[in-house]
């Protein structure tokens, strides 16, 4: 009896993948009673996909992002290693004697001007 009834479920299996392939499901009853959960189905696929839409998205504008950091990074360097080359005391001088503006070079040292406190004028 055992090997019938397997035999009659397995038939019942074939059948019911039969009626999924052909769609002849979609004409039962049951399929009224099942559309809400496979409607729910359909918006959890809908909302996946756009899921991974947004992930990609947001990689592409983070690698852009990252891109535009390194650029700006070099664009410092360059741009500090050029004024710490026209800061030097050397440049400096060239380039007001190349502009004429009559400045001078001081060559002797600065002096420390110190006050003593008895002769503060106070007010």
């Amino acid at each position: 009896m055992s090997g019938g009834n397997a035999n009659k479920k397995e038939r019942s299996l074939r059948r019911s993948i039969v009626d999924v392939l052909n769609g002849n499901f979609l004409t039962k009853d049951d399929v009224l009673f099942h559309l809400p959960y496979l409607l729910f189905l359909s918006l959890l696929a809908l909302i996946y996909i756009a899921n991974g839409y947004v992930a990609e998205d947001t990689v592409r504008k983070l690698n852009k992002v990252g891109r535009e950091v390194k650029e700006f990074r070099s664009e410092y360097i360059t741009t500090k290693s050029e004024l710490m080359y026209k800061s030097k005391q050397s440049e400096l001088a060239e380039f007001i004697d190349r502009k004429g503006l009559g400045l001078k070079e001081s060559f002797e040292p600065p002096k420390k001007i110190v006050v003593e406190s008895e002769n503060l004028i106070e007010d």
